[in-house]
């Protein structure tokens, strides 16, 4: 699961003030038209904003490929084709759509790619938690390790000349929410840039995307929340043909003994991630890869989410550490200005 609060937005055109959640864009001082909507799907507040001739009728586009893909690859839809797949596992393979079968190739890729930080199939695991549920509470250790097995990555068998999937162990359940908005993201921009479309500004529950230039011709401005106050922001970043995604253990947690247990999981160890981030957030052409990659890297801490991003060269990324540090990656550093003197800034180097 990958949660994202709404907050505000404000500067520029476009803030995100927070990875999982922002604020409308102000009216831009320009002459090609705007047109704007808001809809909810995916469980979450969806905002669009399109600069074209055609932008009402390309708003309409935009919210029917919404809905279709969560018609598919939402859990919360009864009849999807993942509740499918869940309703089914131990059982028997389940045919699915072009669509559900690249997301579960994907988000199994990832996982391998990330060593298990991101794990699409995590999803008993959350629910012992109860953060799928109204009640959230800490499961006991024995539930924990009963449901671990069900969580690995290689039961999950796809088979593309079929076009099927299998979840091999009775119990197992996939839940993409972690990485949906991002592939739908992705296949909005697409079908924009397919119409015609060279400046947009989406906001996918907080997943943004940033189409092309702002009107003007200026890069989109995104504001990376403080994850230590609601209505702050540590820094801007410059963005152009960028999904902006950010994952944090401040956007959804619960307390129990005193002690704080929030959302995002280890899929080595059933617990919150506890590393030291406060938050992690992504920048990459791939809104899909973006939306995995702030919860693995997450996962991942600090130390190993720095030797990832030298391996890799297809994402920034921007940590937020507990020790009030803000580190972005060198390729993001010119683009990136730090507003609030309450946190240390670094970069982080490849060489």
């Amino acid at each position: 699961m990958n949660w994202k609060k709404l907050i505000p937005w404000g500067i520029c055109g476009c803030l995100l003030l927070s990875g999982c959640g922002q604020r409308l864009p102000v009216q831009e001082n320009t002459n090609t038209e705007r047109h704007e909507a808001t809809t909810f799907a995916m469980d979450t507040i969806m905002t669009f904003a399109i600069y074209h001739d055609d932008g009402e009728e390309l708003l309409i586009d935009t919210e029917q490929e919404i809905r279709r893909l969560e018609q598919m690859l939402s859990v919360t839809v009864e009849d999807s084709e993942i509740n499918q797949l869940n309703e089914n596992a131990g059982k028997e393979p389940v045919k699915l759509s072009e669509d559900t079968m690249a997301l579960l190739e994907a988000g199994k890729e990832l996982g391998k790619e990330t060593e298990h930080c991101f794990d699409i199939a995590i999803s008993p695991v959350v629910k012992a938690w109860g953060f799928t549920e109204e009640e959230k509470h800490v499961p006991s250790q024995e539930e924990l390790e009963r449901l671990l097995p069900l969580t690995h990555l290689e039961d999950l068998v796809i088979d593309g000349t079929d076009s099927t999937a299998y979840l091999q162990k009775e119990g197992m359940a996939v839940d993409l929410g972690g990485i949906a908005k991002g592939y739908a993201s992705d296949s909005v921009t697409a079908l924009l840039k397919g119409k015609g479309v060279e400046s947009a500004m989406l906001s996918l529950g907080g997943n943004i995307s940033a189409i092309g230039h702002k009107p003007d011709g200026e890069k989109w401005k995104v504001a990376v929340a403080n994850p230590l106050d609601d209505n702050g922001y540590v820094g801007l970043v410059q963005v152009s043909d960028c999904n902006v995604v950010t994952s944090g253990g401040y956007q959804r947690y619960f307390e129990e003994n005193g002690k704080t247990y929030h959302h995002i999981i280890n899929p080595a160890t059933g617990y919150p991630a506890d590393n030291g981030l406060l938050s992690v957030t992504i920048l990459c052409k791939s809104g899909t890869k973006a939306d995995a990659l702030s919860t693995a890297l997450f996962v991942m801490g600090l130390e190993r989410a720095e030797e990832y991003w030298k391996n890799h060269t297809d994402f920034e990324a921007i940590f937020i550490t507990e020790k009030g540090e803000v580190i972005a990656t060198e390729g993001i550093a010119e683009s990136f200005t730090l507003e609030n003197d309450d946190f240390a800034y670094s970069v982080v180097k490849r060489g």
